[in-house]
């Protein structure tokens, strides 16, 4: 958590920052437990000013602002991290704004960008994140496909299959590895696998063409409703959309969650939660035989 749909949120709130150029950076000192920064607050400061942002894509649970200069600022909110356009939501846990020229004309005019955003802040509770400047080189090495795997909005089952279809690990275990497939968290495994029919501990190599077919299409379709409801926010309230709003999606859970509720498939069974690798897995036993 943050996971695709939540990421995926978080850059299109500051896609109005696109053509816009940097004309400062904080980096917000505390006593509070230090993000990752590459390079130094000082270089960064000053490869960032002057720049102008080209476009803001995600890579996998990433954001990633792609500057005049070829170089990527790369944004990883692990845990408890969240990218915000304008003011966080206090103070105390913001780590690096990003303060940016008003829009011009042709910015204005460009309805994918508006002016809203003055802004862009990240914000990190924990200080489990990460921000780095990369270049071309540099990006390839972390963020190529070496590293990060295909993205679980564009997979398809044939991928999926080529990629886990010969491993003995767990399906759900299989599913987070983001050198695999690029997106995936332990909400929404749990999630994919419920409306794909599969047990969440089922080994891979045992899985049928159909099943990954199943797999594939569930995935595709509950990133999608995510991303639609702007994520998830769990009991502790640490996700928060623009404007402090919560997400949506957390109401239409139908296994994270909701041990020892009914299930809302099949009426018959209650979900189950049992651990795997470290992390809650939900699952209904009647649904995920």
């Amino acid at each position: 958590m943050p996971e695709l749909p939540e990421v995926e949120t978080m850059r299109r709130a500051i896609l109005p920052a696109v053509g816009r150029t940097i004309v400062n950076v904080v980096v917000c000192r505390s006593g509070l437990r230090p993000i990752i920064l590459q390079p130094s607050a000082g270089q960064l400061c000053r490869r960032l000013v002057g720049r102008t942002i080209c476009a803001i894509s995600r890579c996998g649970k990433r954001v990633v602002l792609e500057l005049d200069d070829t170089n990527r600022l790369v944004i990883e909110p692990r845990m408890t991290g969240l990218v915000l356009p304008n003011q966080p939501p206090e103070q105390t846990h913001a780590r690096l704004v990003i303060q940016l020229s008003p829009p011009t004309v042709a910015v204005r005019a460009n309805r994918s960008t508006g002016a809203a955003v003055e802004s862009i802040c990240y914000w990190d509770q924990r200080g489990l994140g990460a921000v780095r400047l990369l270049g071309s080189d540099d990006f390839q090495r972390l963020c190529g496909p070496a590293r990060i795997g295909p993205d679980a909005l564009e997979i398809s089952a044939h991928q999926l299959q080529q990629r886990l279809g010969r491993s003995s690990r767990q399906v759900k275990i299989a599913l987070m590895d983001q050198k695999a497939v690029a997106g995936i968290g332990n909400i929404y495994a749990s999630e994919i696998l419920h409306r794909a029919g599969v047990h969440p501990t089922a080994p891979c190599r045992q899985l049928t063409e159909g099943q990954w077919r199943a797999i594939a299409g569930a995935m595709h379709r509950v990133l999608r409703e995510a991303i639609r409801c702007g994520g998830s926010t769990l009991r502790d309230g640490t996700y928060r959309l623009a404007g402090q709003q919560e997400g949506g999606f957390q109401s239409r859970h139908r296994v994270y969650d909701r041990e020892g509720e009914l299930c809302l498939r099949c009426r018959r069974a209650e979900i189950v939660r049992f651990v795997q690798a470290q992390r809650s897995t939900y699952f209904c036993p009647h649904c995920q035989k």
